[in-house]
């Protein structure tokens, strides 16, 4: 009897996954799917990467018919420790695809942006201007398009408040924030330790899909993600954005990437429901949530701000699209709202996806980054893949 994954139910694995792990066999990462409880090595030189799948007409359908080998129990091989260079561990999913993310893609989220920008990454400040800005909008965020004339006039309202936001204009007018979450080959997967930057006191995890996007703008499949927010840095200047969100392991992906097929498709994503549990070692629990019938733009949408004459991306890219989870919870002082705690353990979880598992630490004390595309590319070359 084989034992259970701890990121993958029996009803998950309905759909058709595809992901890596590190495999000491070969010294590198193997492309792999799972069948009959059975992680299966579906490395080849038709399909190296995962990025390779990707890339095709009809990436579910041959995932279901690729050849390959198993490496052991699927329940055994998700619980192996991660990092480990002696035994099969699973990796982020992703790997020559570039990573990028949406922000600001839900009004009701923007709202707390703006209230970083404010307070300036004060959190002793946020209430305040929390209650000033709800005075002003209410609840006309609630299912606002952007780019429209009702999100016109929202912006207008905040502006005539003395509230203007350059996130206003990226959350409700007719341009989408993009930007570059991570480094290619940097994420990291499921069971993995995720960093904070030393100089952040004011952070929060962010629940989000991403999507999995090829070359032509075509989406392959999705996964869960976790776009590790520094509200202070970001707060106090939106220069800052790169030092705010890539470091060191500040990006999670996982735990596998499911492609679309008739079990599972878009409109999928536009009902998905994505749950948040924060653990900490101090007994303290956070839930929230993040519904993607409440984002203000489609994934198509979000997609096409991305890809197209005006952007390539040859080995495809994936997309963070952004959250509605936004936590005020206060942990410790009041008026200072939620912020981790080194060793919380960040679940998030969404039917069909599995669940995504990390622990917090700092980004100095996580494992450094060193296995890039050059590492890569000799190491599929030594395999006779390339």
């Amino acid at each position: 009897m084989t034992s259970s994954s701890p990121f993958l139910s029996e009803s998950d694995l309905e759909g058709v996954f595809v992901g890596r792990v590190w495999n000491p066999v070969v010294s590198g990462p193997s492309v792999v799917t799972i069948r009959d409880q059975q992680v299966i090595d579906i490395t080849c030189k038709e399909a190296p990467t995962v990025r390779d799948i990707c890339e095709m007409s009809e990436p579910a359908s041959y995932v279901k018919q690729a050849p390959g080998h198993s490496l052991g129990d699927f329940g055994v091989i998700a619980g192996n420790e991660v990092g480990s260079s002696d035994q099969v561990c699973f990796l982020a999913p992703c790997d020559l695809q570039a990573i990028k993310a949406c922000g600001v893609t839900f009004a009701q989220s923007m709202v707390e942006r703006v209230i970083e920008e404010q307070a300036e990454g004060d959190p002793q400040k946020a209430e305040a201007v929390r209650s000033r800005v709800g005075e002003a909008i209410g609840d006309s965020l609630r299912n606002i398009k952007a780019g429209s004339e009702e999100a016109q006039k929202v912006k207008q309202a905040l502006i005539d408040e003395g509230l203007w936001s350059q996130y206003l204009e990226v959350g409700i007018g007719p341009d989408a924030e993009v930007f570059s979450k991570s480094q290619t080959l940097s994420s990291m997967g499921p069971g993995a330790e995720i960093g904070l930057h030393p100089i952040s006191s004011w952070n929060n995890p962010e629940p989000e899909i991403v999507l999995v996007v090829s070359s032509r703008g075509d989406i392959a499949g999705v996964t869960l993600g976790n776009d590790v927010n520094l509200r202070d840095v970001e707060g106090r200047s939106a220069l800052l954005l790169s030092k705010a969100k890539d470091n060191n392991a500040s990006c999670s992906v996982g735990p596998m990437i499911r492609l679309f097929d008739q079990s599972y498709s878009l409109d999928d994503v536009r009902s998905a429901r994505l749950d948040l549990r924060v653990t900490g070692p101090d007994g303290y629990e956070l839930n929230g949530y993040s519904s993607m019938s409440e984002i203000s733009r489609d994934p198509l949408e979000l997609v096409s701000h991305t890809i197209g004459r005006h952007h390539q991306y040859p080995d495809g890219f994936v997309l963070f699209l952004g959250t509605l989870f936004a936590p005020t919870e206060d942990r410790d002082i009041p008026g200072e709202g939620f912020t981790h705690k080194l060793g919380d353990i960040v679940e998030i979880s969404a039917p069909g996806l599995g669940k995504l598992v990390n622990t917090v630490r700092l980004s100095t004390e996580c494992a450094e980054w060193t296995f890039g595309v050059s590492h890569l590319m000799r190491n599929l070359a030594q395999r006779d893949l390339l």
